[in-house]
């Protein structure tokens, strides 16, 4: 719908949103739907034809997370409202859809999937080969192994939709320009000051980037890394099937990357391959629109030969259309939301993995709501901008991995998989070491991590299941070392934020719920909240001297972290934050033999009395000078030691060369997760997040109540204990030692469900699955004694396993072992 003539070009608007796929008239929408009618939406040339013209219009909402699913769902609730308040068709169709499983480890993932759709309230059936091909008839059953049916499930037309929208947005006061381009984005003072454009300025608070495939180029401008890259996307229209249904379920078949929908009486078969084809490395026409790319028979042609399996009827139909349209992909696979870091009011959505269509309401309802309220109203972690590490946005690195982004969408989605191109960024200066010792590595932000170790024989390469892979008893002995005598782990991806000046420690205080005007050498555990009691972070802050304090927090929250920091330390205060992740390696040496082995490396007193728990200092150890700080994330005494990258190597060596006698076992991170969850140590972006309070997550202990000036989220935390909590972190045991536990289980108090597994491992000292979880009660507060009083099971790939459930850590609850 084209803008009306008689609409004035403005100079100012509150909102400025660049892009008009659906995604831009989603969150324009959902501003107006908020209240907030001066919002301008720019398209450079038409609604739709960046790459919404060609979605699917699939509306399947069981996504891979719990999250993403949530935002689907809201998505197929839109349509229908939408036709309601614009009287435009949106052409929703409720047609269910089918998702296909041909081999046992599948069909162990659907079911898996119909476990975490019941936390969701979606309603899923598990069905046979035979039940789905008698409700999609065209299907070969034959090698179906189970299917799961959602009838809720739907298809509808994207150019409609972003229509509707569109139109929904203007009633609510929204202004549309179409063939408007947007060449920069103004700032002044560290925000956003409005945008530029070929029709002249307009002045704004706040500017929204849903430019798509375009978002990384425009992004650039403003200083703003916006990991994407296009890559050709195919799907094929057949000629006419006489008699096709036209309610006929949407099917997918993810081991034959394919799926399958009606479209006007044919069929459309579209394509998540692996090996996929990078388009426009190097920049898209800034006037490209409806973009069509060239047939590719001979890439698509053994995918359509893998559909032909399924759907025989492929092979004898002619193809009407082969349709070859470029999408953006993120080096994850997840979509991209937020406020970007360093720039204030510079929001993004886009990076949509072709999934834009289905997710596309969901997340402009939460950007939105991010723009309106300061914050999104649900758990986005996930899919926040500030995940991204600033090399992410290398033009070389994104073309590499996005030959493999786009096929992971139907690809297994196993327990631990890990990535395989664009491997290799960011070593530590150990890694040719313990590579050499058999390290497995793992990415996490661009860090090639030792996840395990391959004993001698062994090669050192994942082997992928839903049960106990190639590397689990590798992992339960490195776990027991640790345990029993010591082990050293490289843990030089940690984040590390140094903070310094005379307001140092004030300017801290304000942020931390624990106090950290404490003496210098001493570490202490604490949060940083938001105003409603969420938690932000969870880190550990070392005070160094009188103006300066470590903050060390995990690997992939470097860039949330400092961004959060950096906005919340007040302007006028004579204190900085700084980066210094890259100046210290880290290797931790944990276990009860940690002390022996140390004290023979070191004329530093490392007694109980001298070094007690949670003390830092630096230390001689070989001919190095290192910062030696007790801390444990493993639930044993132990150190990590704070190293200067020129020494770390000589360290590394030292230690190892020394470490024989005290039976020192190098440890992955496998077996670091496998030790923390036996001691219920959270881990942030799992365990807690910003919609989780203190007091829920169970860290009630850490916040100083009474000291000087509080701390943010103390006030709604207050309100949050005199009334009581409803919803708590507790701890879940097996009692059968053979399932596992990953992610996103239900959680079934006297049959009835009360909450999800957040995260778990096997704990190989205990013998089973521990996970932690949020578990809530609909009559009143979770306390110990109501918890006792359940009843409990785990329901994991739609089968229920009897727990125990505990607020006390299953391992050493008195923590006797770390502070001995």
């Amino acid at each position: 719908m084209a803008t009306p003539t008689s609409t004035a070009f403005p100079s100012q608007a509150q909102v400025v949103v660049i892009g008009g796929g659906i995604v831009g008239c989603s969150v324009a929408y959902h501003l107006t739907k908020r209240g907030w009618r001066d919002v301008v939406l720019l398209e450079r040339r038409q609604l739709t034809s960046g790459t919404t013209w060609h979605a699917a219009g699939l509306v399947t909402q069981l996504r891979a997370t719990y999250n993403m699913s949530m935002l689907a769902k809201y998505s197929a609730e839109l349509f229908p409202e939408l036709e309601r308040l614009t009287g435009q068709g949106t052409g929703f169709r409720t047609t269910g859809s089918i998702l296909l499983a041909t081999t046992e480890e599948r069909w162990t993932e659907v079911r898996r999937q119909i476990s975490m759709a019941r936390i969701c309230g979606f309603e899923v059936h598990p069905i046979s080969g035979r039940e789905a091909a008698a409700m999609w008839p065209l299907m070969d059953p034959s090698e179906v192994v189970g299917a799961a049916y959602l009838p809720a499930d739907g298809v509808a037309n994207p150019t409609d939709v972003t229509q509707a929208l569109a139109a929904a947005a203007r009633l609510g006061g929204a202004r549309i320009f179409e063939h408007t381009a947007v060449t920069g984005v103004r700032q002044a003072g560290g925000r956003v000051a409005g945008v530029a454009t070929e029709r002249g300025d307009i002045a704004c608070e706040f500017v929204v980037n849903c430019t798509g495939m375009w978002a990384r180029e425009l992004g650039l401008r403003s200083g703003v890394t916006i990991p994407l890259h296009a890559a050709e996307h195919f799907y094929v229209v057949t000629e006419p099937v006489p008699g096709l249904s036209r309610d006929l379920p949407v099917l997918r078949s993810p081991d034959d990357t394919a799926y399958f929908r009606e479209e006007a009486g044919k069929l459309m078969v579209g394509f998540f391959e692996p090996g996929a084809k990078p388009w426009a490395t190097h920049g898209i026409p800034d006037d490209a629109a409806f973009v069509t790319l060239p047939e590719d028979w001979d890439h698509l042609a053994p995918y359509i030969e893998m559909a032909a399996r399924r759907v025989p009827l492929v092979r004898d139909l002619g193809i009407q259309l082969f349709f070859n349209g470029p999408e953006s992909f993120t080096p994850d696979d997840r979509y991209i939301l937020g406020e970007a870091p360093g720039l204030d009011g510079y929001f993004v959505a886009t990076g949509f993995n072709s999934v834009g269509f289905q997710s596309g309401g969901g997340a402009g309802r939460e950007v939105a709501n991010w723009i309106v309220d300061g914050h999104p109203s649900m758990d986005l972690w996930e899919v926040d901008i500030r995940r991204f590490m600033p090399f992410q946005g290398n033009r070389r690195y994104l073309h590499d991995r996005t030959t493999e982004t786009l096929g992971l969408l139907y690809d297994m989605h196993w327990p631990f998989r890990q990535v395989e191109t664009a491997r290799g960024v960011r070593r530590t200066p150990f890694h040719d070491r313990v590579a050499a010792r058999g390290a497995c590595f793992g990415e996490l932000a661009g860090w090639e991590r030792a996840n395990w170790y391959a004993p001698p024989g062994v090669t050192p390469r994942y082997e992928y299941s839903y049960g106990r892979q190639s590397w689990f008893e590798h992992s339960a002995a490195e776990h027991r070392a640790v345990r029993e005598a010591v082990g050293i782990f490289d843990q030089t991806s940690f984040g590390k934020i140094l903070v310094q000046g005379r307001d140092a420690e004030g300017a801290l205080n304000g942020l931390c719920t624990a106090d950290v005007a404490v003496d210098r050498g001493r570490i202490v555990y604490t949060q940083w909240l938001n105003e409603r009691g969420g938690v932000e972070s969870d880190v550990t802050v070392t005070r160094l001297d009188e103006w300066s304090f470590l903050v060390v927090t995990s690997g992939t929250s470097i860039v949330r972290d400092l961004d959060w920091l950096r906005r919340r330390l007040p302007a006028d205060a004579h204190v900085a934050a700084s980066d210094v992740t890259n100046v210290y390696a880290v290797l931790s040496i944990m276990g009860p033999r940690s002390r022996e082995l140390l004290a023979t490396l070191t004329d530093a007193d490392l007694s109980n009395a001298a070094f007690p728990f949670a003390t830092s200092r630096e230390i001689d150890l070989g001919y190095a000078l290192v910062r030696a700080s007790r801390i444990t994330y493993v639930g044993e005494l132990g150190w990590e030691l704070y190293i200067p990258t020129d020494v770390a190597t000589h360290v590394y060596d030292t230690i190892v060369a020394a470490g024989e006698p005290f039976g020192l076992r190098h440890a992955g991170y496998h077996a670091l997760n496998s030790l923390r969850i036996e001691k219920a140590y959270r881990h942030w972006g799992h365990d807690m997040t910003d919609e989780d309070s203190l007091l829920e997550a169970g860290l009630g202990f850490t916040a100083a109540w009474d000291k000087p000036g509080g701390f943010i989220g103390r006030e709604a935390l207050l309100r949050q204990r005199e009334a009581g909590i409803s919803r708590r972190l507790a701890v879940l045991t097996l009692d059968d030692p053979d399932p596992l536990l990953y992610h996103n289980e239900p959680i079934w108090r006297d049959g009835e469900l009360v909450g999800r597994i957040s995260s778990a491992m096997f704990g190989h000292t205990i013998g089973r699955s521990v996970g932690l979880g949020y578990v809530r009660r609909p009559d009143g507060p979770v306390t110990a004694e109501w918890l006792a009083a359940g009843a409990y099971e785990i329901e994991v790939a739609n089968e229920r396993f009897a727990a125990g459930a505990s607020f006390r850590a299953p391992y050493d609850p008195t923590n006797e072992r770390v502070r001995s």
